[in-house]
């Protein structure tokens, strides 16, 4: 595999690209706004920069990364030449349908399909496609260059050799992939978003405070950061929409979203990404500051 096309530019999609490019793939990122696909290549410039000031790589492999990355506005275009599409679209089913039903017109047959879905169904997604056998799950962790998970998620229809493929092209990345079956919330979000709505519930409860529950989980059970703050970094909206994926998935009501996230996120305090959530955020300031709606 040399080519690799990424739908999306955001946050997990310029992350994707960077990683990749870092090693060597050709890639190409894709999105509709010519403004977002300029922030994103400012974006990992900036990521890259930082990994030669640590010292993990050289200069020269920042400049061999950024010139490895090539910018679409059309799907058409930019999956023409893809080995593999990996989909890093925003996380809402209708959405990523419409996409897979145009990456699989626009792609080459023995393309690869895979979506960095946190929890919505490959077998769903991959029903859009006339190649189900090649659809796959390819969900990577943020920060993209930092974190080494990647949950590869087979389909119903997923074969041996797709997942084989995903699963060697990981390792390549130095990633450490790890193969589930496709259930709602896969095993991360199935485990990881349970405990942050408890921790919601906690708050809502009025059993502890913001800081007083991360700091019990971050010492206690030597998180490196607490629910909340998690819950932020991810995104309200996100968690949430997770949440409705598992509750709706299994029919189950431990799974129920906590009436004070759906408020907060019907409020439009969604966490790090506006500013507000948990915790207030003041750009370029690492401080943590409980939101005033829950300091006591």
């Amino acid at each position: 595999m040399h080519n690799i096309s990424v739908i999306g530019s955001g946050t997990m999609g310029n992350g994707i690209a960077h990683v990749f490019a870092q090693y060597g793939f050709n890639v190409s990122l894709i999105d509709i706004s010519e403004e977002a696909l300029k922030k994103a290549l400012a974006m990992i410039d900036k990521n890259l920069a930082r990994q030669v000031e640590k010292g993990t790589i050289s200069a020269e492999v920042k400049q061999k990364a950024l010139s490895n990355v090539t910018t679409f506005t059309s799907i058409k275009d930019g999956v023409a030449q893809a080995d593999l599409v990996v989909e890093a679209a925003t996380e809402n089913v209708d959405l990523k349908l419409k996409i897979f039903k145009d990456i699989d017109e626009a792609a080459r047959p023995s393309a690869i399909l895979a979506s960095n879905t946190s929890s919505i169904s490959i077998t769903k997604i991959a029903s859009a496609t006339k190649r189900p056998n090649k659809v796959i799950g390819m969900h990577f962790m943020n920060p993209v260059p930092v974190m080494k998970l990647v949950e590869v998620i087979r389909g119903y229809a997923t074969d041996d050799a797709t997942t084989k493929t995903v699963m060697e092209l990981s390792k390549q990345l130095e990633k450490i992939p790890v193969e589930v079956n496709d259930y709602p919330g896969f095993i991360a979000n199935r485990i990881l978003m349970p405990m942050i709505n408890e921790a919601i519930y906690s708050l809502y409860e009025n059993v502890a405070g913001v800081y007083e529950i991360d700091t019990v989980m971050k010492l206690g059970m030597a998180h490196p950061m607490g629910p909340l703050q998690l819950a932020d970094f991810i995104g309200l909206d996100v968690c949430l929409s997770i949440l409705k994926v598992l509750h709706e998935g299994f029919g189950n009501p431990k799974y129920a979203p906590c009436p004070l996230l759906v408020n907060m996120v019907q409020a439009g305090h969604k966490g790090v990404k506006s500013g507000s959530g948990f915790y207030q955020y003041k750009q370029g300031s690492k401080e943590l500051i409980v939101a005033e709606r829950f300091n006591k």
